[in-house]
């Protein structure tokens, strides 16, 4: 079963299928089926964002030209430094032990990391802290409207939900296209744009690292996907996610649909 571009549904319905583990995603490539590719004309910067590792303060990224990803991206201010700090402190401790055993740090030990991260930052989202800013509906539509543009031109759009105060995609980038490129081309606009809604002005809408985890297999595509949709579910905001307004599988009720002209005059 091909996986759904969103550029291939209705805008009405903004319906995607989860796929489940047995369907046969042929056209979705992972990243274990990608090789790496020389750098061209391009930076080694540019490289290192298509294959590679790069780290920024809190978390290592792994990139693979032609991978899918789990992306989480939030508001800025939600989180304490408390907590950052904690998920830092962590982090030492591990570096550490690797440090003094003669080592650095494992595969093992960067992934136990970005679980412990994720873990503990999406719990404390669903718990509704910080601002709410995309709570309100037409900033929530800005950032939907924004994911949706270069669907099916830049990048295959699997799942996405937009939360009160968090955002997760599960996309593919097109050959040559960058995660990064693409998460800075979301956050830059939709962040100049709500900020002008919301009139603010002197800071940044969004935190400036995002969480992305590069998938691996079908199996996982199937759970990252369910658990995109489903969040909504799971912090209590409604009963199903085809409920969830501001979420790719989003399916509007009978009557909150226009009603016709006979219907109306009854």
């Amino acid at each position: 079963m091909r996986v759904p571009q969103a550029s291939s549904l209705p805008e009405s319905s903004q319906t995607l299928n989860v796929p489940s583990d047995a369907d046969k995603m042929s056209a979705l490539r992972f990243s274990d089926q990608s090789a790496p590719r020389p750098p061209e004309k391009s930076t080694l910067r540019r490289a290192e964002l298509l294959n590679g590792t790069h780290d920024r303060r809190y978390l290592p990224h792994w990139k693979a030209d032609g991978a899918t990803y789990f992306v989480t991206f939030r508001l800025a201010g939600t989180l304490p430094k408390t907590i950052l700090d904690e998920f830092e402190t962590e982090r030492a401790e591990l570096a550490d032990r690797a440090e003094k055993g003669g080592r650095k740090l494992s595969a093992e030990d960067k992934n136990r990391l970005r679980k412990l991260y994720s873990a503990k930052i999406d719990a404390y989202l669903d718990a509704g802290h910080g601002e709410c800013w995309l709570g309100r509906p037409e900033v929530a539509h800005l950032v939907a409207d924004s994911l949706k543009h270069f669907a099916g031109k830049r990048y295959d759009l699997h799942a996405w939900t937009i939360m009160p105060n968090h955002v997760h995609v599960v996309l593919t980038p097109f050959e040559r296209q960058t995660l990064s490129e693409i998460l800075h081309s979301w956050k830059s606009y939709t962040g100049t744009k709500a900020n002008a809604i919301l009139k603010r002005s002197g800071g940044s809408l969004w935190q400036r690292e995002s969480y992305d985890h590069l998938v691996r297999d079908e199996k996982e595509f199937s759970r990252v996907c369910e658990y995109t949709v489903q969040n909504p579910v799971t912090a209590g905001l409604c009963k199903r996610p085809e409920d969830w307004r501001f979420g790719s599988i989003f399916v509007p009720q009978a009557s909150s649909l226009p009603q016709s002209s006979g219907e109306q005059s009854r």
